[in-house]
């Protein structure tokens, strides 16, 4: 007798529609960031997956959301294979299994949203009120543990939609972030609404909330638009070297490298200058020591007599002990070193290796100087006609640096960055999207020199006034004028995000509550 027919069924199985439904959210969501950066399919990206979550358990709900989130991030960071296996030299299937980690740490702050939003559901919280805040509240999480991964929020998406992103000067990119995440719940409805006309009511009164928000972010947005800058101008020269990754730190390429950054500055400023920018290591030595290619640089601020930002390796002695430092020197019109700053917050695996103690068999997967130590403190750089603030690399997508900085005197934020490590990748367009939200955020205006590109200004309204191609020798040119540097974030922070997270405890707390009733998955 067959008893193959008697097999009891698996209840905890899920269609496969519905996870075809949760990988078509993740793929719209990965597809609205940079590239394509098709920014409107971020207003719809988790219909698919709230139509797949339905009625559906909690536990559920989590391997649909993780199932969207690893299809989100995984295609938003396949670039990090190209830094692991080029220039970290890990074999692809090492890379690949790290690679895939990441995705699946991002993709598990989806996961768990979706389980909270669903059991939330079954406590009586609409999605429209809890998946909001726990969006947000859990951006900001990730923001802050583990060093911090704020890369790719929500709200990065919508960079070049300028009307929109102004409210950044208040919540920072959260708001937009809150904006999209609610917009998705109300499409839902309204989807739900079209399609299951009897089970389902039109959400009349959740479009008109949306209708509201939005009305006052776009009104917000064009007044801020229409408002005049008053600042000091200045005109800004971004040089971008294109020097290879796999000569740039050999001692025989050191005169190549100078000389071309020599007669890149020189045809740039032929019409003059007030502030010229080289990339991050654009001196790939220690410009405190080698005297010989330091003696031209200096010798060029005096040529061209403007102020000159320059990137280089530091060193400083802490009694016996030497800390190597990944810092921007400023040059005075007349050549003499009148500044540097420190960057502050290294790259993990990249810069340092962390728990280095603990983990004495992990090396460093980029090659450089070696071994840095962050810097221990916020140091603006006076120009003489107002002071800036260098963002180092990554440091351009964590809004708390830019923040510090404007708040320390700085009028004018310089990113100085090396892009060569991500290839020709989407890496380089979703770095310059976060830095956008920088300059909004201060009403400061943000220049970008990147070794390999993309090199650009941004006024402090949002607006990208130039850029530079990939992987071609380059320099920009432009006028800024100097920010105020008075915004509502400027002076709170993330008082929002960090409301959001406080709702979100509350939703987590009340559907957690012992003498509530249990459901069964």
């Amino acid at each position: 007798m067959d008893y193959s027919r008697f097999k009891m069924p698996d209840f905890n199985a899920i269609p496969r529609r519905d996870y075809l439904l949760a990988v078509t959210s993740g793929i719209l969501l990965a597809l609205s960031f940079p590239k394509p950066g098709i920014a409107i399919f971020a207003w719809l990206a988790f219909v698919p997956l709230f139509l797949a979550l339905g009625k559906k358990s909690p536990r559920k709900a989590f391997r649909l959301g993780f199932a969207c989130g690893l299809t989100a991030y995984g295609g938003i960071l396949y670039w990090i294979n190209i830094v692991m296996t080029t220039y970290g030299k890990l074999p692809f299937l090492v890379s690949f299994c790290l690679y895939l980690l990441l995705a699946a740490y991002l993709a598990f702050y989806i996961g768990i949203i979706a389980y909270l939003v669903r059991r939330g559901e079954e406590r009586g919280i609409s999605p429209l009120f809890s998946f909001p805040f726990l969006w947000v509240g859990f951006e900001l999480i990730r923001a802050v543990i583990l060093t911090g991964f704020p890369w790719a929020s929500l709200g990065h998406s919508q960079y070049r939609t300028l009307p929109l992103i102004q409210i950044a000067d208040v919540t920072g990119v959260y708001g937009l972030s809150f904006l999209l995440a609610m917009a998705n719940v109300v499409l839902y409805r309204i989807v739900k609404g079209v399609v299951r006309k009897k089970q389902a009511a039109y959400p009349t009164k959740s479009a008109s909330a949306l209708f509201i928000l939005m009305a006052l972010t776009l009104g917000y947005g064009f007044y801020r638009l229409n408002s005049v800058d008053h600042g000091e101008p200045v005109k800004v020269v971004l040089v971008q070297g294109n020097i290879p990754q796999d000569v740039k730190w050999d001692p025989a390429f050191q005169e190549a490298t100078v000389g071309i950054y020599e007669k890149l500055s020189r045809k740039a400023c032929t019409t003059g200058g007030n502030l010229v920018i080289w990339p991050e290591s654009a001196l790939p030595f220690y410009f405190q020591s080698e005297e010989k290619y330091a003696a031209r640089v200096k010798a060029l601020a005096s040529e061209l007599k403007s102020c000159l930002v320059v990137g280089s390796p530091a060193y400083e002695k802490d009694g016996e002990r030497i800390r190597y430092l990944n810092s921007a020197f400023l040059l005075a019109p007349s050549g003499d070193v009148i500044g540097r700053s420190d960057k502050m917050h290294l790259v993990p695996f990249g810069e340092y290796v962390p728990l280095q103690k603990l983990l004495p068999f992990v090396n460093k997967l980029v090659a450089g100087i070696g071994e840095f130590s962050s810097g221990t403190k916020i140091t603006p750089l006076n120009t003489g006609k107002g002071e800036i603030g260098v963002l180092v690399c990554f440091e351009g997508i964590f809004p708390e640096l830019a923040r510090a900085y404007v708040r320390a005197g700085s009028r004018l934020l310089v990113n100085i960055t090396n892009d060569a490590w991500f290839g020709k990748s989407s890496a380089p367009y979703q770095h310059l999207s976060m830095t956008v939200f920088r300059a909004v955020e201060n009403r400061v205006p943000l220049v970008r020199a990147a070794n390999t590109g993309i090199s650009s200004i941004i006024d402090s309204k949002g607006h990208i006034r130039g850029m530079t191609p990939l992987f071609e020798e380059a320099f920009l040119t432009g006028e800024v004028r100097y920010g105020e540097g008075n915004t509502i974030y400027n002076r709170y922070g993330d008082f929002f995000a960090g409301f959001c997270l406080l709702i979100s405890v509350g939703i987590v707390v009340q559907i957690f509550r012992k003498n509530g009733k249990r459901e069964k998955d």
